[in-house]
């Protein structure tokens, strides 16, 4: 305690991380050096629209087409002409379901996960509540891995689309992309992939993958910008738009493109790339660093999740008879930014879909927190999150009423 009976969380820890810790790269991420070297030229010096005739939009027309080829490289694309520029991984994903269903409107049945982000989740649930489609959410077991069997039951000759995540953005558990494909191929479904947390953290090579039709990736999840991201589809697929007018992206997507964060996500991507070695291999450790000592430091708490296959640099932890919420607001008077979840559901005292769908119970679901780590983080800021974790915890425990009999707050 302070002199003024305050609780003090550095009592007895290390020196705070000068800038503080951020642990929240599932959510967003720093914007690499290198990639706001790369854009900065076109929002300054060549800033002509790329479809401009003149030696402005010329210049400009060189960094997109070379940022689209970096993107698809990246992605093991053919061409890169099967790589559509968005707004991001919401748009990514909703024109590459939303699309398919205008291209085949005799089919009204969709199908994707019950762990997805909001951006499919939320799509299916208004595609099923104000559009008249049937959609089916499949399950998980208790380590969040889907349930192939109910998937192969649920796809049926009539499913137009089968959105799946690559890797779960709030546990990091990795799906079987090859099998799902196979499951969703063999009823001829048009098979799309949101691979938003898994790109630039897990091999991307769509050659491999040849079930996959279309794939989401968004350039603020791997060291890129906000308000850019790239729908990847594989060439004889079937598409309509969903923003008309212009003829921009092959006639796929309407509206200037956005040059200067084009440049930015190739460049990104092809950043990403280089050091996708060190996700697999420094960042992995400095998770498992963590988890060891946070888990057997702290009783009554649990990994959310199955340990393998998992994103390199995820660690979902429940800590039971606490609020998440009040373990994140010591996190960051401590100088240390985690989440209980996806950010785009921040602000719900709701537990976490996706910890609810795995059956994990009320009182360590409600007590959540996701840590993401990235390749800026270093061995001393994951010790000093560690001290400080325990602290937090004990405190919150001797305040919490929480009533045990009957599992409420």
């Amino acid at each position: 305690m302070t002199s003024n009976g305050r609780f003090d969380l550095m009592d007895g820890v290390g020196p705070r991380p000068e800038g503080g810790v951020y642990l929240d790269n599932n959510a967003t991420t720093q914007v690499a050096p290198e990639v706001v070297d790369a854009m900065m030229p076109y929002l300054t010096e060549f800033y002509g629209n790329p479809s401009s005739m003149h030696h402005f939009g010329a210049e400009a027309g060189r960094g997109l087409s070379d940022a689209r080829e970096q993107v698809a490289t990246f992605l093991g694309a053919k061409a890169a002409s099967e790589v559509i520029f968005t707004a991001g991984g919401s748009e990514s994903d909703n024109l590459g379901i939303v699309g398919t269903l205008r291209a085949y409107p005799d089919k009204k049945h969709v199908v994707t996960s019950a762990v997805e982000h909001p951006a499919v989740l939320g799509l299916g649930k208004d595609l099923e509540k104000r559009h008249g489609y049937e959609v089916d959410f499949i399950g998980v077991d208790a380590d969040g891995r889907l349930d192939l069997d109910e998937l192969r039951a649920k796809v049926r000759e009539d499913t137009a689309v089968v959105s799946i995540m690559m890797a779960n953005n709030e546990t990091g558990v990795v799906f079987d992309t090859a099998a799902i494909g196979e499951i969703v191929k063999a009823k001829g479904s048009v098979f799309h992939v949101d691979a938003v947390q898994a790109a630039g953290k897990l091999p991307l090579d769509v050659q491999q993958l040849e079930t996959v039709d279309m794939l989401s990736i968004s350039g603020h999840k791997l060291h890129g910008p906000k308000g850019i991201g790239a729908l990847y589809v594989r060439k004889g697929t079937r598409l309509r738009p969903l923003i008309v007018g212009g003829h921009q992206e092959r006639g796929r997507r309407a509206g200037t493109e956005n040059v200067a964060s084009c440049v930015a996500l190739g460049a990104a991507c092809k950043l990403a790339e280089s050091h996708r070695g060190e996700e697999t291999t420094r960042v992995s450790a400095l998770r498992d660093r963590l988890e060891e000592k946070i888990l057997p430091a702290v009783p009554d708490c649990r990994r959310n999740g199955a340990a393998e296959p998992r994103l390199p640099n995820t660690s979902n932890i429940s800590f039971d008879y606490i609020e998440g919420e009040g373990v994140l607001l010591l996190l960051d008077r401590a100088g240390i930014a985690a989440s209980s979840g996806s950010a785009c559901t921040s602000g719900s005292l709701e537990p976490s879909h996706v910890l609810k769908a795995m059956g994990v119970p009320f009182i360590s679901a409600h007590g959540s927190i996701r840590f993401s780590l990235s390749r800026y983080n270093t061995e001393a800021e994951i010790d000093y999150v560690a001290a400080v974790v325990p602290r937090i915890v004990q405190r919150l425990r001797e305040i919490t009423p929480f009533n045990r009999e009957k599992a409420t707050f």
